[in-house]
């Protein structure tokens, strides 16, 4: 079963540019490296300090793997450092 996700984050006020270099390592990463991965998207708001990670994946495996990978747990606990806060994830489960 397809898995998709939205996470939207709020960024610290002047901590856009910071957080958008390491998000975007992250992005590069994923599309490398996952081929279960269908969609790894990073968005900007109208709201100057939230983003959007737009994420799909083949099936149950591929979203494993997708939090095991180093580029996810360490870019993560990086891009931590600029976020106002934890994300806010909505998991969804495709039904066609």
């Amino acid at each position: 079963m397809t898995h998709s996700s939205v996470a939207t984050i709020k960024v610290k006020d002047g901590q856009q540019a910071s957080f958008e270099a390491v998000a975007l390592k992250l992005v590069a990463a994923v599309k490398a490296n996952e081929p279960g991965c269908l969609l790894y998207t990073l968005s900007k708001g109208d709201d100057p300090v939230t983003y959007v990670f737009m994420e799909r994946y083949a099936n149950d495996e591929a979203l494993a793997a997708h939090r095991a990978t180093d580029h996810f747990r360490s870019l993560g606990r990086e891009m931590g450092a600029f976020m106002d806060g934890p994300p806010s994830v909505l998991r969804m489960k495709e039904l066609g």
